[in-house]
């Protein structure tokens, strides 16, 4: 019996569904969701200002430190010792190179022995001129004599002072068998190894301050007239990514490099210094600064060769076309020529899925409150 109930139940149904009519068109709104409003914070939106744009002549170079040191042989001798290698810091007076002394010392011994033997023989002539003085004031000895003292007691004057002069050479000979760092730095390149015999003149390390680094740069000589001392520069470093260094025109050369002909400027640094010297540099010296309206580069919404922003009026998203002209190296802003006025209300970063004529909404801050931990108990 159940089961014949539920057949005829079926039966119905499908007569039921076969039997309803065609639905009615949908009248216009019906069955279509209605555009969303977008949500943004005060955090989301950016005011249309005027900002300074800075321009000026492109600046090439290297980073170079200022203080460095040429380490070379002032003695001719073998190479006994290297005690630094490249990247190692050094406190000022530290030993970095020792040569052979052994020749340097015989001649000091030598030098000093010729000092004490001059020394003798300028006491002995100086009291033989002494006996001769008491002699001829009683008469018992010529002139002649008197005079013959007196010569070999400046003979005797003046080997001692060549004897010192030798010896004095022969000290400072034997102290330049030992080289030292002039000042606290880095030993950047050493050129010689134990066993190597180095000439005078010979170069043996170099010695870098990191910490007085400069950029030495070059700039076109049809621009140098825009340069003056005091300006600030702003530049990159190879190997440091986008990190921007920042300085201050502290020099300009006088000439012209004559196949360049390029003027050498050199910058101080102001903030972060890099830790290698060496390295390419360019930059942008600020010569001259313009009032414009600027936007941030993520404002900037490019389509091919057009660029637009999102501009928020009456609650209402707006695209607007917008003319865009340079680009501040310094904040990497771009300066907007036309499209916007100053106080225009703008997306800071603007999404792709957005629609011309959206309504905006502003979302409320909600401040957190402190709850007494005492209260509720």
């Amino acid at each position: 019996m159940l089961r014949k109930t539920l057949l005829v139940l079926a039966l119905a149904s499908a007569l039921a569904a076969c039997g309803k009519g065609p639905k009615e068109p949908a009248k216009p709104g019906q069955g279509v969701t209605a555009q969303q409003s977008l949500l943004v914070a005060p955090e989301d939106l950016l005011t249309v200002q005027s900002n300074a744009l800075a321009s000026g002549p492109v600046i090439t170079g290297s980073v170079q430190p200022e203080r460095r040191a040429d380490l070379r042989a002032e003695v001719q001798s073998v190479v006994l010792q290297v005690l630094k290698e490249n990247g190692e810091a050094v406190k000022r007076g530290d030993v970095l190179v020792r040569l052979d002394e052994t020749a340097i010392r015989d001649s000091l011994l030598s030098a000093d022995e010729a000092v004490r033997a001059s020394t003798q023989a300028l006491d002995q002539s100086n009291r033989q001129l002494e006996r001769l003085k008491t002699l001829r004031a009683s008469g018992m000895t010529s002139a002649q004599a008197l005079d013959d003292a007196e010569v070999r007691r400046n003979n005797a004057q003046s080997d001692l002072a060549a004897a010192k002069s030798r010896a004095a050479t022969a000290h400072q000979q034997l102290a330049r068998t030992v080289v030292r760092a002039p000042f606290d730095g880095i030993v950047s390149d050493r050129k010689v190894s134990a066993g190597d015999t180095a000439a005078i003149g010979k170069e043996l390390l170099k010695v870098i301050d990191p910490t007085s680094m400069r950029f030495e740069g070059r700039v076109s000589a049809d621009k140098v007239s825009t340069v003056k001392v005091g300006q600030p520069v702003m530049f990159r470093i190879n190997g440091y990514g986008d990190q921007r260094f920042t300085g201050v025109v502290k020099r300009i050369d006088a000439a012209a490099n004559p196949v360049t002909r390029q003027v050498e400027v050199l910058v101080g640094l102001t903030g972060e210094q890099p830790r290698v010297a060496g390295l390419y540099a360019e930059g942008q010296i600020d010569a001259e600064t313009t009032a414009v309206l600027m936007l941030p580069e993520k404002s900037v919404v490019k389509a091919g060769d057009k660029s637009f922003a999102w501009r928020l009026k009456d609650n209402k998203l707006a695209k607007v076309d917008i003319v865009v002209g340079a680009r501040d190296q310094r904040t990497g802003n771009f300066e907007v020529k036309g499209g916007l006025a100053a106080g225009d209300t703008v997306l800071r970063t603007p999404g792709s899925s957005l629609k011309d004529g959206q309504k905006v909404e502003l979302a409320t801050v909600k401040v957190a409150s402190a709850t007494n931990p005492q209260q509720g108990k």
